[in-house]
């Protein structure tokens, strides 16, 4: 069993991390908004849950512009959500219950209600407060024209112009203005916000957009093209390291400085980058002088094939292996479709189009998402490596596609002109009772509508409940901590085509039947199914077994 005490610095390396995004988690005062209280409160579910650390998204002060990733102060609490005391009590009792907490930081842009910002924008072109952000005069006869030609990730340019004239750059939504990290400035107020979590008892931090910060901003600006805003397939249409602004190589400078400042700490503070690159590249921000682990995105977009699970399994580890890091993996988070529902999709399918037809177009059997979400979470889990998973994934949620557009928060659905609905059914607030106004979210109702399919799903009707998803989860995790054995695999060499079948160690072997017929059950005592098992030796479709 691995060493997950709070005398281990390695304790993240094989954890499973649960995210809890504030404001649907729990909400304590009845405002429909989620709170730090709220959190406190329910911290019990992750304790009996069995999970090793909790991740905070954004809770910081912010106008939610995006959802709380447009931060005004990276020191600070958001005062719908409580109070620096209210974390500090929040920290005291996860680790009482002897968890970790990690929290998310937002070093690429700020909100533009920051009052470096407003700084920025009172003291004009030229100034100081201005270099710390990227503001550039316009191309055109009067500077009408943006500087180049970069697009958002929401959508439509990313820059913005100014009353004086002038545009600054945002990556991200216009409320959101990126930062110039060849500041100084920039770089030792970023140490002093590690610095401050740290010494409140944060254990980690989650980077966003880690890839991000590092840009070539040399006169003149350098127009992309036709490569693309944003993701891997922008990046694969460049050299290495050579897009303006995604993955530059001067980024890594900034995450070494970092790495002195986390292991100053005892045990050192860990860190995992949210880096949407390719996995040699993503391999360098997993580096043990910089943050350690990077997520692996392509577990979580691959589809429900055995040969294509297999293949990005297989380079995860070696990736991991030759950096030094732990390998991650993910189905589920705050930015994409649930799994349940995700992997019922048939290949090829677009998740926003799909989203924009309430879930209609295709239509997805639930039953069927839940069994096959089941099956891919305890394959999962038997991986060597750091499991992260997602509020509400342990109940089954699926996505509620069928918002109506009138209730969607996200910026997506306004900035693409309603071509995207953005990511607001992930993050319906939780069901924790089967009745009341909001499910036991709160004692009002909730910020963003549940459906009334959120009742069967709700702890209170799963808790204790044999075969329920909950129990699931839990049986799974305390089995995992007790079978836990090093960092590798041995795939078996005589699988059916459609089956993934490994051993973790002599006494843990994890096979999962993703084809359509059912398939011998190879030797060995159940530990855990995924599903129901016939009792005639066959491993059913869309199910997971570990064997002792």
């Amino acid at each position: 069993m691995a060493d997950l005490s709070s005398r281990n610095p390695d304790w993240w390396r094989q954890a499973v991390i649960y995210q809890v995004y504030p404001r649907s988690f729990a909400d304590a005062d009845g405002d429909g908004l989620g709170d730090l209280k709220g959190i406190t409160q329910r911290l019990d579910h992750l304790g009996a849950l069995g999970v090793d650390a909790l991740w905070l998204s954004p809770f910081y002060p912010s106008e939610l512009a995006d959802g709380g990733y447009d931060v005004a102060d990276h020191r600070d609490v958001d005062p719908r959500l409580g109070s620096l005391d209210d974390f500090d009590a929040l920290v005291a009792e996860a680790h009482r219950l002897g968890l970790k907490v990690v929290v998310d930081l937002v070093p690429n842009h700020t909100s533009h209600q920051h009052p470096w910002f407003q700084e920025a924008l009172r003291a004009g072109p030229g100034s100081a407060a201005r270099e710390r952000y990227v503001f550039r005069p316009g191309r055109g006869t009067r500077g009408e024209l943006p500087p180049s030609d970069w697009q958002s990730v929401f959508g439509g340019s990313a820059w913005h112009r100014v009353a004086d004239g002038e545009w600054y750059l945002h990556l991200f939504a216009a409320q959101q203005p990126d930062l110039n990290w060849d500041n100084e400035e920039v770089r030792a107020d970023f140490r002093t916000t590690l610095r401050f979590w740290s010494d409140r008892g944060v254990d980690g931090f989650r980077v966003d957009v880690a890839h991000g910060l590092a840009k070539e901003l040399t006169e003149p600006l350098r127009d992309i093209g036709g490569i693309g805003a944003s993701g891997e397939t922008a990046l694969l249409r460049v050299p290495p390291g050579d897009h303006p602004y995604w993955d530059r190589d001067e980024v890594h400078e900034i995450y070494r400085d970092w790495r002195k400042v986390f292991d100053a700490y005892r045990p050192p503070r860990s860190a995992v980058a949210e880096a949407w690159v390719p996995g040699p590249r993503r391999a360098l921000y997993a580096r043990p002088d910089e943050l350690g682990q990077a997520f692996n995105f392509e577990y979580l977009e691959a589809g429900w094939s055995a040969e294509e699970l297999r293949r990005v399994i297989t380079e995860e580890l070696a990736t991991a292996r030759a950096a030094g890091a732990a390998a991650t993996w993910v189905l589920s988070n705050h930015d994409v479709v649930r799994h349940h529902s995700r992997l019922m999709l048939p290949p090829g399918t677009d998740p926003g189009a799909w989203l924009l037809s309430g879930g209609h177009a295709p239509a997805v059997d639930r039953e069927a998402g839940l069994r096959r979400g089941r099956a891919a979470t305890l394959l999962m889990l038997a991986l060597p490596g750091a499991s992260y998973l997602y509020q509400g994934e342990e109940l089954g949620l699926p996505e509620v596609a069928d918002l109506p557009t009138e209730v969607l928060q996200d910026p997506i659905w306004e900035q693409t002109g309603h071509v995207r609905k953005g990511r607001d059914g992930c993050r319906v607030p939780l069901p924790w009772t089967a009745d009341g106004a909001s499910y036991g979210f709160g004692p009002g109702g909730a910020w963003l509508p549940q459906p009334a399919g959120f009742a069967a799903y709700a702890v209170e009707a799963q808790s204790g409940v044999a075969g329920s998803t909950l129990e699931l989860y839990r049986t799974a995790l305390r089995l995992r901590r007790k079978l836990l054995d090093g960092e590798s695999l041995i795939w078996s060499t005589d699988s059916p085509e459609d089956v993934l079948d490994f051993s973790r160690c002599e006494a843990w072997r994890c096979v999962a039947n993703l084809g359509a017929a059912a398939v011998p059950m190879p030797p060995g005592e159940v530990l855990l199914s995924s599903g129901p098992l016939p009792g005639d030796g066959g491993l059913p479709p869309d199910t997971t077994v570990w064997l002792g």
